[in-house]
């Protein structure tokens, strides 16, 4: 059997290379995105600055969801302070220390920010120096409030060594200490002594008074386990984690760990209608390669082979090519799966510190997935030639099957069908969530095409063939009679192609119209006309505030900050739980944001309060007055009164909290930045920008929809459109593979016309007719298959029965349709001209 599937092969060597470059770049992406789906799962952060601790207490940074994976926390729980003197005391500990972090930023000599570390968490006490690995200091601890220790790479980009007077912004106060060490390894941050960082740290009062970051412990060598087992005996009940190995990264860096399911999303989001594009390519292919097969198996059929054994031998032939190609695959799925890190790296939206998980189990799982898509392509594609009658399958062996399956016309229709509901999601939420559903719409309705397709074509054809004029020349009508009586052959390139025109323009636009709602509700809602960034430095410094109220020609000034907030609801009966971002609003925001206020007003945005968006209002059933459970970015549940409801939910957020609820619940109480309303003269925007020289580290700029005051782009956003390059060029890779694989199957086609007194430049002629045409088909049906997702998208988004995005995008995908159409075949075509008609009648035979 594998001896004459090989001896096959060799036979159709153009039609097995689409089916190895079909399976070569479904086996990359697949692994590409088991890659990243690993990644979210299993990647294993370092202890960073604190790997010198054996043991790490903090609070537990998940958040348990049923039926669903742990949701990890964006903001770190305090631990109680006195667990560092009660822990001090379980055997085998030989050092433990409390950590604190809070923003802390090092001012070279030319007043600007040491470019080194992290401005918003590099403040530390100085205790955290026995949590260190392999801690050298050179110097002398800080023991008053005017004195700081610094790690070696911010005293060297700032210039300082010790006994130097530094300048720092720490915790939002500018000030001047004394170098009294400088530590190394690199890292270490900005010291303080212990009582000094409590209380720039906010654990002197409020509501992480008395409290510590984590607690760390050395211990005796060999004796981490013990120490750990006896640690958790210690704290039933108490909501604590002890963390040894490679889980003290989930300790240190709650952020970076909360970080991974934004690699789970990403691989979600490439697990579905990329997956489905994967499958349909992989599927056309082997169709195209057995279709070229077809007077092999009927002989085969001729001389007694059974149907079973017709299909294990498509099938073994079809695996064998797809194992080939599988091990390029792989590599290249690794390569796609670094570059995609990476890319997430440089736009933020992924720490650096977030390793990829690199194991086998993504290059299994791909090769298993696409060889059983290849073993079920192949089977159902032969399922036809194995089953009809022999003397069908002999008569129809050159020609190929005329009539298409009534089953496949139907099972198309109703995908056509099917899609429609699927594009309606956009009109009820209006999200990323509800715009992704949008390329799916498109994409199984591009399905529904691919099998209704021959049906709808063979229709569309002989009506356009009875109305050919008598004076059309001879290519014309031989292409037109082509597409009509090869209806399975013409379709198979019309819907890849038109899958093509309706991925590119569903999942870009999709994209572009939610960028463009979102900087439509920031443009009509900001009231502010210049932004304060104090990002430099950890957050708005104490005083900034006063002074930009009282430069002249503001009008109002109001600080806004970021957080993230766990919204519970109900999906199918399921109780959910889903991070969100969310705004920190004081009273003043009013003035220069107008969230669309429908009722309240965010004048009220003080104590245990909360203003909320229409959809959320609308989904818990909560009006003004009412109270609402929250769940804050750290785990911490708060009941909160709302005091306004808005609608500019897509550019701000769905919640908006005020400072006095968020106090204590974010890794820093300073605001991110201050939003500005001006009297818009160039003076007052020229004294603004005076501000910078007095207060280092801040930025003045204008608003957009970049400035921080928005809800940030979703990540899906982005994701998509680097997907969209990769898949993209796999959609055309694989649509060029096998319209070559299927041209250059019509040798004996072209033969036999050039036997009945057809010339060459006559054949060429009516190739490029049918080229013209069948890019025409495509891009009027992939136009027509997109316009209805497209459209609801852009009522749903922007009111309006058209999406956000470039113009020209349809021009461009229309020119490339046809030049793939045209460079498939008039390749392919020319080659097969060169050999005499008899000589490839006599290699058919």
């Amino acid at each position: 059997m594998v001896r004459l599937a090989l001896g096959m092969a060799r036979r159709r060597m153009a039609a097995l290379v689409a089916v190895a470059f079909a399976v070569l770049g479904g086996v990359a992406i697949v692994t590409g995105t088991g890659v990243l789906l690993e990644s979210g799962l299993r990647s294993e952060l370092s202890a960073g600055r604190l790997a010198g601790a054996d043991v790490l207490v903090a609070a537990d940074p998940t958040v348990p969801r049923a039926e669903d994976l742990d949701l990890a926390l964006p903001e770190r729980r305090p631990v109680p302070a006195e667990l560092v003197h009660d822990l001090a005391n379980v055997p085998g500990v030989t050092a433990v220390a409390g950590d604190v972090s809070f923003p802390a930023a090092v001012l070279d000599g030319d007043a600007a920010v040491a470019p080194v570390g992290d401005a918003a968490t590099d403040g530390h006490g100085w205790s955290s120096v026995a949590l260190l690995p392999r801690a050298a200091v050179e110097g002398a601890p800080p023991t008053g409030a005017d004195e700081v220790a610094l790690d070696a790479d911010l005293a060297a980009a700032a210039g300082l060594e010790v006994g130097d007077t530094a300048r720092l912004v720490a915790a939002g106060v500018p000030g001047e200490y004394r170098v009294t060490a400088v530590v190394r390894p690199a890292g270490a941050g900005v010291l303080f002594d212990d009582a000094t960082a409590a209380e720039l740290a906010g654990r002197t009062d409020g509501a992480r008074a008395a409290t510590v970051d984590l607690v760390g412990l050395r211990v005796e060598p060999g004796a981490t386990d013990r120490v750990a087992a006896a640690v958790r005996a210690e704290l039933p009940g108490t909501g604590l984690v002890v963390a040894t190995g490679d889980d003290r990264g989930e300790a240190v860096l709650p952020g970076a760990a909360s970080s991974r399911s934004l690699l789970v999303v990403l691989a979600g989001s490439l697990a579905g209608v990329p997956l489905l594009v994967v499958g349909f390519l992989v599927a056309g292919a082997v169709s195209v390669s057995i279709a070229g097969q077809r007077p092999e198996l009927a002989l085969l059929r001729a001389v007694g082979t059974t149907p079973r054994q017709l299909r294990r031998l498509v099938a073994a032939q079809a695996t064998g090519i797809g194992a080939v190609a599988a091990l390029p695959g792989l590599l290249l799925g690794y390569l796609l799966a670094g570059r995609f890190r990476s890319l997430l790296v440089d736009i933020g939206l992924l720490p650096e510190a977030l390793p990829l998980t690199v194991s086998p189990l993504p290059a299994v799982a791909a090769v298993l997935l696409l060889l059983l898509v290849v073993q079920v392509a192949a089977r159902g594609a032969a399922w036809r030639v194995s089953r009809e009658p022999v003397t069908t399958v002999l008569g129809e062996s050159r020609t190929g099957p005329r009539t298409p399956s009534a089953a496949r016309t139907r099972a198309g229709l109703f995908l056509l069908v099917a899609a429609v509901p699927l594009a309606v999601p956009p009109l009820l939420v209006r999200s990323s969530l509800g715009a992704a559903s949008t390329s799916m719409a498109g994409i199984v309705a591009a399905v529904g095409l691919a099998l209704a397709g021959p049906a709808l074509l063979r229709r569309v054809s002989g009506g356009l063939a009875a109305r050919l004029p008598a004076r059309a020349s001879a290519p014309t009508w031989l292409a037109t009679a082509n597409l009509h009586g090869y209806a399975l052959r013409s379709a198979g390139a019309i819907s890849t192609l038109a899958m093509a025109v309706v991925f590119v323009l569903t999942y870009t636009f999709a994209q572009t119209t939610v960028t463009g709602a979102v900087a439509r509700d920031v443009e009509t809602a900001t009231l502010a006309d210049a932004t304060v960034d104090a990002s430099a430095v950890g957050g708005v410094p104490d005083g900034l505030l006063e002074e930009v109220r009282a430069t002249e020609g503001v009008r109002a000034a109001a600080p806004v900050s970021t957080t993230t907030v766990l919204l519970t609801g109900r999906t199918l009966g399921t109780e959910t739980v889903e991070p969100s971002s969310a705004l920190v609003l004081s009273p003043a925001a009013s003035d220069v944001l107008d969230l669309g206020v429908r009722s309240g007003d965010l004048i009220d945005l003080t104590g245990p309060t909360v203003a909320i968006g229409r959809e959320l209002a609308e989904a818990r059933g909560t009006t003004v007055g009412d109270d609402v459970a929250l769940t804050l970015g750290d785990g911490t549940g708060v009941e909160a009164r709302v005091v306004a409801v808005y609608d500019r939910t897509l550019g701000f957020g769905p919640v908006a909290l005020s400072p006095d609820l968020a106090a204590g619940h974010r890794g820093s109480d300073l605001a991110d930045s201050l939003l500005v309303r001006t009297d818009g003269t160039a003076g007052a925007s020229e004294r603004l920008a005076a501000l910078q020289p007095d207060w280092p580290g801040i930025a003045v700029s204008g608003v957009d929809a970049g400035s921080g005051i928005a809800q940030a782009t979703p990540p899906e956003v982005w994701v998509n459109l680097a997907v969209i390059v990769v898949l993209l060029g796999y959609v055309l890779l694989g649509t060029t593979n096998a319209m070559v694989a299927g041209t250059a199957q019509r040798r004996t086609e072209f033969a036999t016309l050039r036997l009945t007194g057809t010339t060459p430049r006559q054949i060429r002629a009516m190739v490029r007719r049918e080229a013209a045409l069948i890019s025409a088909a495509a891009v009027v049906a992939g136009l027509l298959l997109a316009a209805l997702p497209l459209a609801l998208l852009g009522v749903g988004f922007l009111a309006r029965p058209w999406p956000a995005g470039p113009w020209w995008l349809v021009p461009a995908t229309v020119v490339v349709v046809a030049v793939v159409a045209f460079l498939s075949t008039e390749g392919p075509t020319r080659l097969a001209l060169r050999t005499p008609p008899a000589e490839t009648l006599g290699r058919a035979g």
